[in-house]
């Protein structure tokens, strides 16, 4: 299984745009589990990526739940509840 996960505004500027996981890396199987695998990974994803920070994400470009599936080929996306253009 190969996620592709992406970050947008301040999440963005501390992980950087993307990083592609293998099923290797982990074995989420929802968008919630993705994001507590991800915040044990490092000390800068446990703090751009914490629960109390409210952030939105998305499963292939639509809004979701932590409880969203994730399958072979999703783009996972992290951002804040208000990002500017």
């Amino acid at each position: 299984m190969s996620i592709t996960v992406r970050y947008f505004a301040a999440v963005r500027e501390q992980l950087g745009p993307s990083e592609t996981l293998s099923c290797a890396d982990t074995a989420a199987h929802t968008v919630g589990e993705l994001r507590q695998w991800l915040i044990g990974r490092s000390p800068a994803h446990a703090a751009a990526l914490d629960l109390g920070k409210g952030l939105r994400t998305a499963c292939n470009q639509t809004l979701c739940n932590a409880d969203q599936a994730v399958q072979d080929g999703d783009e996972v996306a992290f951002f804040p509840p208000v990002t500017g253009g």
